[in-house]
Formats: C-alpha cells, structure tokens, sequence
C-alpha cells in the first residue's frame, strides 16, 4: 500500500460507498475504499430492488426525500439502462383501508413533485377487465397504475465501484480497516487483508465511514470518537416463489397494519415478496428472515391473490439491515429513510464523515452532499459531474436491448439468445467483453449450469473483484436460484482450483 497520503479513505464497499469512490474520483481527488468482505454483500444486495420515489413516505409528510428520489428515477435510468428498467405498479384499491380520493391525490402529487418527463403517468384499472386483476381475489374490482424502476441493485453497486476504478480510484475487497490513529493533518489507516494476513498503513486526509449496518462500529471499534449521532437498525425480508402471474407490472398492496408489500416479477419464472420492517438488535453479520417473518409475507399476498401464498411455497430468502437514523420514532416503519451525514472535525485538521440512512435511490445525490461536507477539506475538487455520466456499459439508447443482444448474437453466435438476453441486461455493451467471436460453445468454456460459461466466471473475477462461487451465483447474477447444489459445488472448485491467487483485482 502506497506511503502517499490520499484525499479520501473509504470504509464500505456498499451503495454508499462506491458511489462516493465513483464521484470523489471523477472530481480528481485520490481515493481508497476498503471492503472487509464483498462488494453489495449487505443492505445494498438485500433492497427490495427497486428505484422509487416511495409513494407511502408521502404519508409521513417526507416531501423532500420523496422529490430528490423522484427526480433521480429517470436520472439512474438513464446512467445505467441495462440495470435500470421502467415499472408499472398496481395498487389494488382495498375498501377497508386508504378511502379511493386519497389515493388520487397521493398519485397526483406522485406524478409531480418529481420532473417526470418519460415515465408514464398514472392512471385508473378496472380490474374486472384488466389482466392484471386475474391473479387477484374477486372482491378487488379497482385499481390504481403508476410508475417507478426496477435495479439490479448489487449490480449498480458493482458498476459503480468499476467506473470509480477506472478513474483511479483504488477499490480493495477483503481488507479490512482494524484502526486508525488521527495524526495532524491525516488519519492512519491499519489494513488487513482477510484472505492473506497481511497488514499495511494507509493514510488519508479524510475517512468517509460508509459502512452501512456497520457504520457505529466503524465509529467506537476503529475510529474511537464520540458521535453526536445515534443509529438504528430496522431488518427487512424478502421471499421468492415460483412465479404467481403472468405479466410484468408489480403490485403494491397495502395492508392492515398500515404497512405496504410488493410483488414483483423476478428472475423470469419467480415472483419477489417483500418487505418487512422490524427493529433488529443483532450482528448484521449472517443476517436472515424468521418464520413469522416469511409466514408475515405469505399472509399479506394471500391477503390479495386468489391462490393463497403458503410457506412451502417459498424457494429463496434474503434479509437486510437497514443503517437508519434514530429520529425518535416509535416504530419502525415510521423511521425516516432520508440520510443524515454528521462530519466530526475542523478543516485544520482531518476530517471523519459518519452517514447513516439512505436509499439506494438516492445514492448519487448522497454522494455529491458528501463532497459537499468535505469541500472544505478538498477546495481543489472538480464540480458536480455524475449527473448523464453514464456507467460501464450503460453507453447504449434506453430502447436499444434488443439491438444490443442481437450485436451480441452476431459477434458471438455461439452464445444462446436466452444468455444473450440476460448478458445484455447485466453488463450492457461490456457484454460484447465476455465471449468476443466465440464461434463454438468450446470458445465459451465449461458450463456450470443455468447458462452460466466459463467465459461469464473468467470476466467477473477478472473485471468486477468476484472470488467465491457465492459472489458470482448471489451479487452478479442471481443464477443461484437455478443451479443445483451439485453446479454450485462444482463451480466453486474450479473457482478454487483455477483462481487460487486471490490478489486478482478489477482491471
């Protein structure tokens, strides 16, 4: 590790994070981020996947944090086009909950407050006609149809940290920040590599401690200062069963308890459940959903579907720990979701920057309040820039997918279309990388399974700081729901076998 002092030392290699490696570099500055495990491996991997305004924050009077997420939906898409799709959202209209009027008007200011310029507006359903009302129970006759986005949400956070990389930025995953000792006029970083042992000094003019769950342990355990503000940590799950409708809007549905679910197409053949919202007091390390958490999801889409969802039903879930300022609240689902950045020292000497909350919605807004917050510290940064910058592969038109797999299919006949699709939807144009002129499946290599090649395993690991098998099969892509354990078994000996040098890093 360099003996040279660099402007910012990042602690995560979450959404937050990366974003800012992103920003910080593109401004000029020299940065280091620091990830202990893998990149997303957190809360930014466990969203309900989704870039949204959050049509309930409404209710709770957040008018600003719903226009800044508003106004970033079609701002993201554009970025990143391949991650990043349109979604329409059905909110069937329950008579025993929110009255009919009151959902129009939140829908009104929803198309709005926030710049929408190419997503649709919404609009009125009659459900006895509309095909979305066939999965549901007979009694919901009306409906209301408006538009978010759908992410890859680990993806973004991958994209974010390569663009951030090839800026300059020197992204590391598996080491870890064990200390840091405040010189004056830097911080010393104590480094450890997880994987090898070995233990080296950064130093930095600025820590920025983006470690999402794990941001106050960062604070008393590594940097030991006093901060002035408080943390709590809210669990949300989610489960996957096999697919429950057939077409490809999502359905928003409230429930009695004033919280609200999703449902939404996933993966092709699954449908996605979720979330919940429950204090959590626990480790955010080997975080998971309880039963009266998945039997909590099944219960409120039975609620809604004309086949009722049933625990067995479920084929996959995940949870995660949402980092969110303590305001005071009395439940959880009252928590503001808006970040609050709290920066400890003065420009005369180096500077620690806390944050807490956030939505990956508005991670590139954080970002830029973050450079913001330090440009005392860093007068010599460039403006504000990440704005229509677009990310690695997203350099393609919004409706241009289907002419991106078809030049994937021309370059590369040997790929099948169906991967072709899915490549195109995870890596854009670098998909053009993967498997260039690959006349043959023998040019693709071994196949694991579920369409995953050889070439596919040799990108990650080489480009996008992938090592295990569960990096590839869970925060890649997410072909951990179709392959066996036999294919994932098999794919992680050859991971083991082939890519023993773990020093490997994105190019």
């Amino acid at each position: 590790m360099s003996a040279d002092i660099v402007d910012i030392a990042i602690i995560g290699g979450g959404i937050n994070g990366c974003g800012i490696a992103r920003d910080a570099a593109g401004r000029g500055l020299s940065v280091f981020l620091a990830e202990k495990q893998d990149l997303a491996i957190g809360t930014s991997s466990a969203s309900t996947k989704l870039i949204h305004g959050g049509l309930r924050y409404l209710e709770h009077y957040e008018f600003r944090l719903v226009r800044e997420a508003l106004s970033e939906r079609e701002v993201l898409w554009s970025m990143a086009p391949h991650i990043i799709r349109p979604l329409r959202f059905v909110l069937p209209h329950h008579k025993d909950l929110r009255p009919a009027w009151f959902i129009r008007l939140g829908l009104f200011i929803y198309d709005h407050l926030g710049g929408r310029k190419r997503l649709p507006p919404s609009c009125g359903l009659d459900l006895r006609t509309d095909e979305a009302g066939t999965p549901l129970k007979s009694s919901f006759t009306k409906a209301f149809e408006y538009s978010d986005c759908w992410v890859e949400d680990a993806r973004l956070v991958i994209l974010n940290a390569m663009d951030a990389a090839e800026r300059g930025a020197d992204i590391r995953v598996r080491p870890e920040v064990v200390s840091a000792e405040q010189q004056a006029d830097h911080w010393e970083l104590t480094v450890t590599d997880t994987l090898t042992g070995k233990t080296g000094t950064v130093r930095a003019k600025a820590i920025v401690n983006a470690a999402g769950p794990w941001v106050q342990d960062v604070i008393t355990d590594k940097l030991a200062i006093n901060s002035r503000a408080g943390i709590r940590l809210v669990k949300g799950s989610h489960i996957v069963v096999p697919r429950i409708f057939d077409h490809d809007r999502a359905y928003i549905f409230q429930n009695a308890d004033q919280r609200i679910i999703f449902a939404i197409p996933y993966e092709r053949a699954f449908t996605l459940i979720g979330t919940t919202d429950v204090d959590y007091r626990g480790k955010p390390d080997g975080v998971a959903a309880t039963d009266d958490e998945i039997a909590y999801l099944c219960a409120a889409a039975s609620e809604y579907f004309s086949r009722p969802v049933s625990v067995p039903d479920v084929v996959w879930t995940y949870s995660g720990v949402r980092p969110l300022y303590d305001d005071g609240a009395s439940a959880a689902q009252e928590l503001t979701r808006d970040y609050v950045l709290n920066v400890e020292g003065g420009s005369d000497g180096p500077a620690v920057l806390n944050i807490f909350g956030g939505k990956i919605t508005t991670y590139r807004r954080l970002a830029e309040d973050v450079l913001e917050k330090l440009s005392a510290w860093f007068p010599h940064a460039k403006q504000r820039w990440t704005a229509g910058a677009v990310l690695p592969g997203g350099d393609f038109p919004l409706d241009g997918h289907t002419t991106l797999v078809r030049s994937l299919c021309d370059d590369a006949p040997a790929v099948p279309e169906r991967v072709a699709e899915r490549w195109a939807q995870a890596y854009g144009t670098r998909a053009l990388q993967i498997a260039a002129g690959a006349q043959t499946e023998t040019d693709l290599g071994i196949c694991f399974g579920g369409g995953l090649y050889q070439c596919e395993v040799d990108y990650l690991v080489r480009h996008e700081w992938a090592m295990t098998a569960e990096d590839i099969i869970w925060r890649r892509t997410k072909l951990g729901l179709r392959l066996t354990g036999q294919e994932k078994s098999t794919l992680a000996q050859w991971l083991s076998d082939n890519y023993s040098d773990r020093t490997i890093h994105a190019a």
